[in-house]
């Protein structure tokens, strides 16, 4: 071979096994990276005996529990991890899995292993050599369930949350959204949904609220084991929106009001999502953003996230819940006096929601999603009329029945009552906020109790 040829074969050589040792690095570097991507997903926790050997050490030193001086007083406390198992947990704290499989059994008296939420806590006592000696496990918004070990057996308690309310009373402006006006005024946002459903029949959140809107609003204020835990009901309700006055009062179980006795309730919501946008409006020539051409739009979109519960907006009987050829699944709920209502886009039907199906006002028959000619997440809402479809915002509620006149002089007593604590935040009737509803409501009942509450706070 010329040595031009000898040359040439040489450099190739040294070429391929260049490009072979970059191949084999690359594929290192790749499966690295893999390994690290795995690492970060979030699931259970792994971990080695030397990483449960830093975490156990301090609880130990604190010595026995009072009467068992071989279990640890301080606790390791932890969290339930995305994708962790009970089961998982419990194996992470070192029991064998037949162990671990008799203490979930022993816990399933009082959890559901299934439901089990990320950043659920518990806390994890060990006895002298490390063993895993008690369990405990917090459920959100219930209680404590204990498992203690007993020999080769488990035993189980559950210790419920002390459960109290507290009337409570604030007042603010609307700024650029409700949610945060009520923070600023020392509110819970989610207060915010509570006053959707008040006054769901007589103002849209979705468009009716202006900044410089005025409100006060009287509502009980839940406690577990005297830590705050959510919003209770609203008893009473002041909204000024310009010279637009609206009042509502709890009167009975779960109606509301107005100062005269006449009810909120009508024969429509004003929106079938309690807090939402429109996006866009009833019209007889609108531009569709996926056809590319003007036709008519013959109901309301309501922007909101995927999943977000659909309420029929009137009590009927479905007509039909499957798939439209424009609408994507699509629920459709007809009403006395010639109404049809119209759900369009769903992700997905409520539970039990098909044709011949009853429902009331306010129930979920699905939820937001983006089936069939949609660009994005949202709500196409429709109603007609005699078979003509008519713009839903125009729609005028039928009232149900007002107070019986025999009733007349208690509901104006409570009324009055629930007026002086909205404004000056004094107690309110009744021996708690609940009881004093309920004493208010009963027509045998004679005057609201005048037994002192607990205190009322003011912002």
């Amino acid at each position: 071979m010329p040595l031009w040829g000898r040359r040439i074969l040489f450099f190739a050589s040294r070429a391929a096994a260049l490009a072979l040792l970059l191949l084999a690095a690359f594929a290192v570097h790749s499966h690295t990276r893999y390994l690290e991507s795995l690492a970060a997903l979030p699931g259970p926790p792994l971990r080695t005996a030397a990483e449960r050997e830093t975490e156990i050490p301090a609880a130990l030193a604190a010595g026995g529990q009072e009467g068992n001086p071989a279990v640890s007083r301080m606790p390791v406390a932890l969290t339930i991890k995305r994708g962790e198992t009970l089961s998982a947990t419990l194996r992470g704290l070192g029991l064998a899995p037949g162990e671990a499989h008799a203490a979930t059994e022993a816990l399933r008296r009082y959890v559901d292993p299934r439901r089990l939420r990320p950043g659920d806590q518990y806390r994890a006592y060990f006895g002298a050599g490390a063993e895993l000696a008690t369990f405990e496990l917090a459920l959100s918004g219930r209680g404590d369930v204990r498992l203690a070990r007993h020999g080769d057996a488990w035993d189980c308690s559950w210790r419920p949350y002390e459960r109290s309310v507290q009337a409570r009373s604030i007042a603010g402006t609307l700024g650029e959204t409700l949610d945060a006006s009520l923070r600023s005024a020392g509110a819970d946002p989610e207060l915010a949904y509570k006053m959707a459903d008040v006054l769901q029949w007589d103002l849209d959140f979705n468009r009716d609220l202006q900044p410089g809107d005025r409100f006060e609003v009287l509502y009980e204020e839940v406690f577990l084991d005297g830590a705050p835990h959510g919003v209770g009901e609203v008893l009473a309700l002041t909204y000024q929106a310009g010279r637009r006055r609206l009042e509502a009062y709890r009167y009975g179980e779960d109606a509301y009001y107005g100062p005269e006795g006449q009810p909120l309730r009508k024969m429509f919501l004003r929106s079938p999502l309690p807090y939402s946008r429109v996006t866009s409006r009833f019209s007889h020539r609108r531009f569709h953003p996926v056809l590319k051409v003007y036709r008519p739009h013959w109901g309301v979109d309501f922007g909101a996230p995927t999943g977000t519960p659909v309420r029929v907006t009137a009590g009927g009987t479905v007509v039909s819940a499957g798939w439209d050829r424009g609408g994507g699944k699509t629920v459709k709920v007809r009403h006395p006096n010639g109404y049809l209502t119209a759900y369009l886009h769903l992700s997905r039907f409520a539970k039990g929601i098909r044709g011949g199906t009853r429902v009331a006002q306010g129930e979920v028959v699905g939820y937001v999603g983006s089936t069939g000619l949609a660009t994005a997440a949202h709500l196409d809402y429709r109603v007609q009329r005699h078979g003509r479809w008519i713009d839903p915002l125009s729609l005028s509620g039928v009232s149900a029945a007002p107070i019986p006149k025999s009733q007349s002089a208690k509901f104006e007593a409570w009324r009055d009552a629930l007026r002086v604590s909205l404004r000056t935040g004094a107690p309110v009737p009744g021996s708690t906020a609940g009881e004093a509803v309920l004493a208010a409501a009963a027509p045998a009942a004679g005057a609201p109790a005048t037994a002192p509450a607990a205190p009322t706070a003011r912002h």
